[in-house]
């Protein structure tokens, strides 16, 4: 890369800059062009106390409802409503926030501004009977957790139906600790019986838990505890020991290249989805003599034996599968199918 072509190119638009936030882009597309993972400006700034926070009510609202009001489609477990007081349902209206109607020309984000944790009047229409209930709205962080956790609910039904109750699911989210606890958690606790687990990565940010993947799932039987005659636990007992298929796709990122990697080149199952850009790389995000620019620099990359980085090395699945966004709106998942499908088959033929 000419590097000084580069800076003469992309140094023009500096005067046009008024605003870190503007900067801090410029600086990514300068760094976009070396092609390479964990770098680029961002834009961090502190938190005050008159920026706009959105609250939610913990409902999914139909959005091909026209009219006054948000007709609700659901009510989300978990979230304010989700409670044997409420009266709250499907299929009913929601018509005011805290006396102030909501017209079929409003968004109901305007109503919603700076309400999480305080006490709110919540009207509601059921027919021809209205009726109110004071709620605390949640933020919209806490709305993403309950649905990251109606998702993960969602796809361990799935595979439950899909393989006639014989394989777990378990969802890496981040590769930390938290996620690899409630892994642990999951396979040698709630599916200790089923014949075999599909561990999914997707959209996956990154961390470092290749090496605690690669343990857990690597596991051989070598005894049986047998107490009278019944048999009560395998060993090793801290490990999984039978097949497990991992899932994989475009949005994984850093350690989720990596961890899949590991997992394929250690021979340990196999990875069914789509490919993964080379973004196995340890970085530092490094905070500026201006607090409010962040900028990544990279400081460790992975090397394999035959002597290329896992960097821009892209990981390609054993079965490839793509889900069309034609079938995610309907709720489909052709990579859960097919990880399914194919890790029965091993087990099967095993």
């Amino acid at each position: 890369m000419n590097w000084d072509s580069m800076w003469n190119d992309y140094k023009k638009f500096l005067p046009h800059i008024d605003n870190n936030y503007d900067f801090a882009e410029l600086l990514s597309e300068l760094l976009g062009e070396l092609n390479v993972s964990h770098t680029g400006g961002r834009y961090s700034r502190p938190s005050a106390s008159g920026d706009d926070r959105t609250a939610n009510l913990g409902l999914l609202f139909d959005m091909t409802y026209i009219g006054a009001g948000m007709k609700i489609d659901e009510v989300v477990a978990g979230g304010p409503f989700d409670r044997a007081t409420s009266k709250v349902k499907a299929g009913m209206l929601v018509t005011a926030i805290n006396g102030q109607e909501l017209k079929a020309d409003m968004d109901l984000s305007q109503l919603m501004n700076g309400l999480s944790g305080r006490k709110t009047l919540v009207t509601f229409k059921d027919g021809s009977n209205t009726f109110d209930e004071v709620i605390m709205p949640i933020s919209s962080g806490a709305l993403n957790s309950l649905l990251y956790k109606r998702w993960i609910k969602t796809e361990a039904e799935k595979v439950e139906k899909l393989s006639g109750g014989r394989l777990g699911y378990v969802h890496l989210k981040s590769m930390d600790d938290a996620s690899f606890r409630d892994a642990y958690s999951d396979m040698l606790g709630k599916y200790n019986l089923k014949d075999g687990v599909i561990i999914d990565t997707r959209w996956n940010g990154g961390g470092r838990l290749h090496e605690d993947i690669e343990i857990l799932v690597s596991g051989e039987k070598y005894l049986t505890q047998v107490t009278r005659g019944v048999e009560s636990c395998d060993m090793p007992s801290r490990r999984w020991n039978k097949p497990t298929i991992m899932i994989i796709c475009e949005a994984n990122y850093s350690n989720a290249h990596g961890t899949p990697w590991v997992y394929q080149h250690q021979k340990l199952g196999k990875v069914v989805g789509a490919p993964v850009p080379g973004t196995m790389t340890t970085v530092n995000w490094v905070t500026t003599q201006d607090p409010t620019i962040v900028y990544g620099i990279p400081v460790i990359g992975y090397l394999q034996s035959n002597g290329e980085y896992l960097e821009n090395t892209q990981l390609e699945p054993d079965v490839p599968v793509l889900n069309t966004p034609a079938e995610v709106v309907k709720g489909e998942d052709a990579q859960l199918k097919t990880a399914v499908e194919e890790l029965l088959k091993q087990i099967d033929k095993k």
